[in-house]
Formats: C-alpha cells, structure tokens, sequence
C-alpha cells in the first residue's frame, strides 16, 4: 500500500526503520481482512489521537493497536479509559512481543492477528 516512491525508497535504502509500523499495519490489516473483518480506522480531527483499526462483537467496540516496538499505545489507553467512549472496555495491542494483558489491554504477538475472530468468540 505504499506510495511508488516510498517503495523504491525501502528497495533502494533499505531503511527498515522508517517504514516498519506501516509494514506491520499491514500484516495485521490483511490477517483481520481474511478473517472476514472490514478496516475500520478513526482519527480525532481535535488532538492527536488515532487507532489503527476497530472491530465489533455483540457487546463491545474494540479499538486496536499495531505497534511496531513495544511502547505505550497512548490512544488505546485514552479510548478505554475516556467517558466519551461508551461502548470501549477494553482494547488490542498487536506488537513483536510476548502475550500480556494490563490496564485493560490485551496483547498478542503479530503472528496471532488471523486468531483473533476465535479469541473474541471465546470471550
């Protein structure tokens, strides 16, 4: 999904690090796809607060998260504990670590994006 001189930039610099949360954007974006979810991406015209992508279950809007180190998922923290939020209780963080879960945030290690539809079901 990169623009042709952001590709020939990766080919020609091999600057992974420049381009690495979009890539990762990617594969968790293409694994919900197959899992038959639709993208779903929302971004607050007033601040900096953006997720990656949104999924639904009968009872919850969930917002989540790819991160491409580690770090704090600052906006997934902002729309779980936001009072605006009514229908977000908890969220997903994808990234290149372990499984965890704290403050109300659930996170899977890449590989296990095209598991979710099955982890959600069995909530």
């Amino acid at each position: 999904m990169f623009d042709e001189e952001a590709q020939d930039d990766l080919r020609a610099n091999k600057n992974m690090d420049v381009y690495k949360g979009a890539l990762y954007e990617n594969i968790v974006g293409e694994a919900l796809v197959k899992s038959g979810y639709k993208l779903y991406y929302y971004k607050r015209e007033d601040s900096t607060l953006e997720e990656d992508f949104f999924v639904r279950t009968a009872s919850d809007l969930i917002p989540i998260e790819v991160k491409a180190t580690n770090g704090r998922a600052k906006s997934l923290r902002t729309l779980i504990e936001g009072e605006k939020y009514e229908d977000i209780h908890y969220g997903i963080k994808f990234t290149g670590g372990n499984v965890g879960f704290d403050n109300n945030i659930y996170t899977f290690p890449y590989f296990c994006a095209f598991l979710l539809k099955r982890y959600l079901k069995s909530r």
